[in-house]
């Protein structure tokens, strides 16, 4: 006996302001009686803050409450019976009603180091007392509703950085302080979430062989506990500048100076949402830029969280707006 919810949209997509479709699929060797079908909707933000990262952290763990984005429940069917084999019944539910007033905005669908925004339908069959009741949950996506998008497109203006020895704040290899470098860049510093983050960059001077130039791109969640703002950065994905073999010399992984670099990263689906500033919390984006230079003393060194200051790196970190539009 097993019960599955399928929707009627395969990527699982939705708005606030549609109906979600699907059907309910029981497969059963004998008939089945029950005391009518449920199935409900619920939309919350959970905030955690894991233990660990300080003493005084983890006191404060069970102080930040989900937020409930929206909870209801809806009869499918009544009483009755489900004929042995395979049933299925179709179903239909609204999100949010027309003129429906939520205590909370529908957020994106998000799932973070420490902020979830998660939507979920769950159905289930009651069977009384004498029987365990057969249940399932999905999780389906929600993103903004087309009325609350952004009407202007995103400014194709881009945010021009420079990595030299004088703009690190972090001590760095006496040969790289003594002998120089000079990196050039532009990106785009806000971005549409269905379109990839675009720049280039350049080396121009450097007086030590680079071993990579990668772009990460971090979430920094924050979260009111209590009366103090717990903030994170963690890590979403890298991606390497210098991967293609014509951009870099074989004989020492060097890269080319004075060469173009193209910078073209398509973001996540699910690890990355609207930036939001709200009361409670906030989720927002950047990126940083890092460049590894060859060193002997790299070498001995365990690898640790990429934007750590290093003395063989170099960096810079560029706020990223996230936005949808319509």
């Amino acid at each position: 006996m097993s019960i599955e919810l399928k929707l009627s949209r395969i990527n699982r997509v939705y708005r606030p302001s549609e109906v979600v479709e699907g059907k309910i699929i029981v497969r059963s060797s004998s008939s089945i009686s029950h005391y009518g079908i449920r199935l409900a909707v619920n939309g919350s933000v959970n905030l955690q803050v894991r233990g660990g990262s300080a003493g005084v952290i983890e006191t404060l763990v069970g102080v930040a409450k989900p937020i409930s984005i929206v909870n209801k429940i809806i009869e499918v069917r009544p009483s009755g019976k489900i004929a042995s084999g395979t049933s299925e019944i179709p179903f239909s539910m609204n999100i949010k009603q027309l003129g429906e007033k939520n205590l909370e905005r529908f957020y994106e669908t998000f799932h973070g180091a420490n902020i979830n925004i998660q939507y979920l339908l769950t159905v289930d069959i009651s069977r009384g007392y004498l029987h365990k009741s057969l249940s399932t949950t999905m999780e389906f996506i929600v993103e903004s509703d087309k009325a609350d998008l952004l009407e202007r497109p995103v400014s194709p203006e881009m945010v021009i950085f420079y990595l030299t020895q004088d703009t690190q704040r972090h001590p760095l290899l006496p040969e790289l302080k003594s002998g120089g470098f000079r990196v050039i860049g532009k990106m785009s510093t806000q971005c549409c979430l269905s379109d990839p983050i675009v720049g280039e960059l350049t080396v121009e001077a450097s007086a030590v062989p680079i071993c990579s130039i990668d772009m990460h791109l971090l979430r920094v969640e924050s979260i009111l506990l209590g009366e103090k703002i717990v903030t994170e950065q963690s890590l979403i994905q890298t991606t390497q500048a210098c991967t293609l073999s014509h951009l870099i010399n074989i004989a020492d992984g060097d890269v080319c100076r004075n060469m173009t670099l193209p910078i073209y990263v398509i973001l996540p689906r699910l690890l990355t949402c609207p930036t939001v500033l709200a009361g409670p919390f906030s989720i927002e984006f950047k990126v940083a830029i890092v460049i590894t230079f060859q060193s002997d003393v790299a070498k001995v060194h365990s690898k640790s969280d990429p934007t750590t200051p290093r003395l063989w790196l170099a960096m810079e970190s560029l706020p990223l707006e996230l936005v949808r539009t319509r």
